[in-house]
């Protein structure tokens, strides 16, 4: 390999260290696989016999109660205290 002249302009140490490690960031970036949602296009293409599904919420967690549980419980916590707080209209 060719010696450098002593007039070749030379990087500073961290201004060195700055480009190899934005550059080795850069390429990661570019190598990471993109999920399998970010592909999918969003809005209507106009395509025929599609059917419009109902409205589909965030996905319910396991640890929460339904409507009727809800009811249940509050009915039976109530019974003591009717008028208070939650329990308003849930007394006896």
């Amino acid at each position: 390999m060719p010696a450098l002249p002593a007039s070749a302009p030379r990087l500073p140490r961290r201004a060195a260290l700055g480009l190899a490690l934005s550059l080795t960031a850069a390429s990661l970036v570019a190598l990471t696989p993109t999920p399998a949602w970010a592909g999918k296009k969003s809005g209507k293409s106009g395509g025929k016999g599609k059917k419009s599904g109902g409205k589909a919420g965030p996905p319910r967690s396991s640890s929460e109660e339904t409507r009727a549980e809800r009811e249940r419980r509050l009915a039976r916590e109530c019974r003591t205290m009717p008028n208070s707080g939650a329990c308003l209209g849930y007394g006896r």
